[in-house]
């Protein structure tokens, strides 16, 4: 960027580079340095070689001596360097000169102090005065850090030494003026070298002198000092040597970017170049000064501005500019790609300071034709825009199964990006999951606006279509229909006059309707209705919303089809399961099934009425979702009922069940589309109102929880068996003995388990519940659903609450049979009497029958112990306890034989009779109903 202060007069049209010859003496180097760094690339790219080849030029002649820079940086270096060297000699002259008096100084002072010492003079006359004063000498010498300290008697003679050796010999060093009693300090060579040492006298109170004491400092230690302080010394020369030199380079280098060590002839074709790269870019540049003239304009900006010939040197105020234009020019502000019209053309207007780095005061702005380039940008801009909102429906749109859900997410998409109003309308059939039936009626959806107050049909309405109405037309060829303008559109105000008027007073004004098809299908229409934009829709926004249609069509197609395959394994589930729970008295039973949101699950249950007022409870889980677990769990329901019916024990049962499991998995294979059926699980309960014995056994499934009478929960340990399938294992039975009014709670895994929790923290919710829980079944189920079940369940949920009841002991009558047929004759008179307290007289006949025919078969085929057992329940129940595991079978007798018509009177007289055994035999029963 070009510089140029206090210029006036018209635009030169000489050669370029007259101007900037004219001007080179007032430019700053900051204002070189800018110009240089706004240069054009090509132009940049072309002088670089040559710029730096003078460069390189110019520092080579600098560091020879060859410039004026060169030669003042020399000589600066010289001086600093003799200064550095004189300032480090003469501070360690002065540092040895300060230590070696502060040797003498300390020296005197250790002396005097030893020699007035209390016991120095009394030492000195002892009989041996070394063995007195040498350890004193050497403890102050360490003390007061000297090199030695050495007491002697006026011959001399040393009596202590750092040295014991120099004990005895002569000292070292002038004594005659110490005899005289004054004090001597001196540098001499003593014998422990080179030193500096204080000599006083040791006198008597009468001023006699009786002996000397002599201390002081080896050289060697006193250059000590001197040499810590003198590392020290050489880095802060080294220091002042470097930021002196720092300082004269910057100095020189100032010097060097001033001249750039180029002659007249370099210089003056250099700012030639610079000219005509000013001239010719493709952007405008204009200077204004400080007082608001303009300086300099180049060819672009007089093109760009169409500027007068002789703008340069005038007040921008005077040049005609744009309003907007001339304020920014006029103010001197920073701006950066501020858009402004001139006449037909849109400039991005760039302006900074001149004085922002010491310079002048003004601005420089650069001016760029972007009319173009808005252009295309607005197009691009909009192309994006469309695509992030394809973008965003593929995202966005489906996110559920639920059809009602999908249309919602396909308005609220498309308000306020696209339309201002937008309304989906399906045909009933596809809200159930049915195929489209073109000839029913509409359901609006859903809707979605900027205003709640548009006199639109609301949602939940139900809508037919008049054949003119753009929505028909758009259903009856399957093509999206565009109205611009629904003022003049006859057809779209046939479909209700009153209504139409209201919409167009309301505001809205144009409408596009698209078709719903997935495939061969359409299963609706999409309007989309603008309101606050005035311009109506155009053919390209309707290509757009065929393609935001066709993305969401396929989601709401899945969502239809997943609805209906929903709804028939929904169907085919609940046809499965219990629609009734059978009569009853040992246990008060409440139930709850309920469906997961995202699908249908396996989860089953039933109760199941057993021989001897025995009721069995049974829940179990299949895994996975969908039609094949609804169809396992009817498969396995099934068995279960049928193994059942042979009153085995739980375990064995569920035994059975684990090898049909087995078995199922091994005839059906994944590759034909079904799902394995191993890992189901399965609790069953057998309850005896008579003994209160509730047996247990459960494969894979959640335990049991039993609520006392007294409100107390726990969860009885059960044996925890494998999932069915798996084989290889045993199951186990627990026994509980549950008192009167006890409430058993059996559930799936779905009422414990969820994604957010483990199986340990819902037991404890769940126990948490069931404390809190009412008395009745009812109540329980109630309290453990609200409590915790989801408003979206990602699992079934299979619940029963059992309340236990006690059949009445006058409702019992047992009898030990004794192995004499002789004693048939006293169960039958027993049975009669027991018949008549009950008042089931007209069951007496029958029920002797009955006995006589089951008892002697027992005494005569069972074994030694035989038991009868008379229940009144729902029906009259005789049972015959034997210790044989031999079960009759009913046979046809033949008219010769004597005997095998027992069984067959005994199926014929009662409603069921049956056999179940026991760990110590069977049980032979038979069941009458009552009169």
């Amino acid at each position: 960027m070009v510089r140029l202060v206090g210029r006036s007069g018209a635009r030169s049209t000489g050669r370029p580079g007259t101007l900037l010859r004219r001007r080179a003496p007032e430019l700053t180097d900051d204002t070189r340095e800018r110009r240089t760094r706004n240069k054009p690339h090509g132009q940049s790219g072309r002088n670089g070689d040559r710029a730096a080849h003078g460069r390189a030029t110019a520092r080579g002649s600098a560091l020879r001596g060859r410039s004026v820079a060169g030669q003042v940086f020399l000589l600066q270096v010289v001086i600093v360097l003799l200064l550095v060297v004189a300032a480090v000699v003469a501070l360690v002259l002065q540092v040895r000169h300060d230590s070696t008096q502060e040797a003498r100084n300390r020296s005197v002072a250790v002396a005097e102090a030893f020699a007035n010492a209390p016991g120095t003079r009394e030492a000195l006359e002892g009989p041996d005065p070394t063995a007195v004063l040498q350890p004193r000498a050497e403890a102050a010498r360490k003390a007061t850090k000297v090199d030695f300290i050495v007491v002697m008697n006026t011959d001399g003679i040393r009596f202590t030494h750092p040295k014991p050796d120099r004990i005895g010999k002569k000292f070292v060093g002038t004594l005659a003026p110490v005899l005289a009693g004054k004090t001597v300090t001196e540098q001499i060579t003593g014998t422990i070298g080179p030193l500096v040492q204080a000599t006083v006298p040791i006198e008597e109170p009468d001023g006699r002198v009786v002996g000397a004491v002599s201390a002081g400092v080896t050289l060697k230690n006193v250059g000590v000092a001197a040499n810590r302080q003198l590392p020290l010394l050489l880095l802060a020369a080294a220091a002042a040597l470097v930021l002196a030199t720092a300082g004269t380079a910057l100095v020189s280098r100032r010097l060097l970017r001033q001249t750039h060590g180029l002659g007249p002839h370099e210089m003056t074709r250099m700012y030639e170049h610079h000219d005509a790269v000013l001239h010719a870019v493709r952007e405008g540049v204009l200077i204004v000064g400080g007082e608001g003239r303009l300086l300099l304009a180049n060819d672009e900006a007089h093109r760009l501005l169409d500027l007068p010939e002789d703008a340069e040197g005038r007040h921008v105020l005077d040049l005609g500019l744009a309003p907007d234009m001339t304020a920014l020019l006029a103010s001197g502000r920073e701006a950066t790609d501020e858009v402004h019209l001139v006449k037909d053309r849109l400039l991005a207007v760039n302006q900074r300071t001149t004085d922002s780095q010491g310079g002048p005061p003004g601005a420089v702005a650069t001016l760029r034709d972007s009319t173009e380039l808005r252009a295309l940008s607005g197009r691009a801009e909009e192309a994006r825009e469309r695509l992030d909102m394809l973008y965003d429906a593929g995202v966005g749109i489906g996110t559920s199964l639920d059809v009602t859900r999908t249309a919602e997410e396909l308005a609220e998409l498309a308000v306020p990006r696209f339309a201002d109003f937008a309304t989906v309308d399906l045909f009933d059939a596809v809200l159930s999951g049915g195929q489209p039936d073109v000839s029913g009626s509409m359901h609006r959806t859903a809707m979605s606006g900027i205003r709640k107050d548009a006199p639109l049909y609301a949602v939940g309405e139900r809508i037919a279509f008049v054949g003119s109405s753009p929505q028909a037309r758009t259903l009856t060829t399957g093509q999206a229909v565009l109205e611009p303008l629904l003022g003049d559109a006859p057809g779209w105000r046939a479909q209700d006059l009153e209504r139409s008027a209201q919409v167009v007073e309301y505001g809205i004004h144009s409408l596009i309707t698209v078709p719903l098809r997935a495939g061969n299908s359409v299963l609706g229409v999409v309007s989309f209705w603008r309101y606050d934009k005035p311009e109506p829709f155009d053919t390209e926004e309707q290509a757009l919303a065929e393609e935001l249609v066709a993305r969401a069509a396929v989601s709401i197609d899945n969502a239809r089809r997943y609805t209906r395959e929903h709804s028939m394994a929904v169907t085919l589930q609940r046809s499965l399961l219990p629609r009734s729970l059978p009569e009853q008295d040992a246990l008060e039973i409440a139930y709850r099934y309920l469906p997961a949101h995202e699908g249908v699950g396996g989860d089953w249950f039933d109760v199941l009425p057993l021989s001897g007022a025995r009721v069995a409870l049974v829940v179990g889980d299949v895994v996975g979702h969908g039609l094949h677990a609804a169809a396992t769990m009817g498969r396995l329901r099934t068995a279960v009922h049928n193994f059942s019916s042979l009153d085995l024990p739980p375990d064995e049962l569920l035994s059975l069940l684990d090898e049909l499991v087995a078995r199922i998995d091994q005839d059906e294979t994944t590759d034909g589309g079904s799902a394995p059926v191993t890992g189901a699980t399965c609790l069953y309960a057998i309850y005896d109102p008579v003994s209160r014995l509730c047996t247990i056994a459960r494969a894979g499934h959640p335990p049991p929880a039993v609520i006392r009478p007294d409100g107390s929960v726990d969860f009885p340990d059960v044996p925890a068996g494998p999932p069915l399938g798996l084989g290889g294992l045993p199951f186990e039975t627990a026994d509980l003995e549950l008192a009167e009014g006890s409430r058993l709670v059996l559930y799936t895994d779905g009422l414990v388990e969820d994604r957010e929790h483990d199986i340990d923290v819902g037991l404890d919710l769940l126990r948490a519940a069931l404390e809190r829980a009412g008395q009745s079944p009812e109540d329980t189920c109630r309290a453990v659903l609200d409590s915790r079940f989801p408003a979206r369940p990602s699992d079934d949920v299979a619940l029963i609450v059992a309340r236990t009841r006690a059949l009445p002991a006058d409702r019992i009558a047992e009898w030990q049979v004794p192995s004499d047929p002789a004693a048939v004759g006293r169960i039958r008179a027993l049975t009669t009497q027991k018949l008549a307290e009950w008042e089931l007289e007209e069951l007496t006949f029958t029920t002797e029958l009955i006995l006589s025919e089951l008892v002697t078969n027992a005494i005569r085929y069972g074994g030694d112990s035989v038991h009868v057992r008379v229940l009144v329940d729902r029906n009259l129940i005789c049972e015959v306890f034997d210790s044989s595991s031999t079960s009759p079978h009913l046979r046809y007798a033949a008219m010769t034989d004597e005997g095998g018509r027992g069984l067959f009177l005994v199926a014929q007289l009662t409603e069921r009779w049956g056999t179940r055994y026991t760990p110590e035999g069977k049980v032979i029963w038979a069941a009458q109903s009552l009169p």
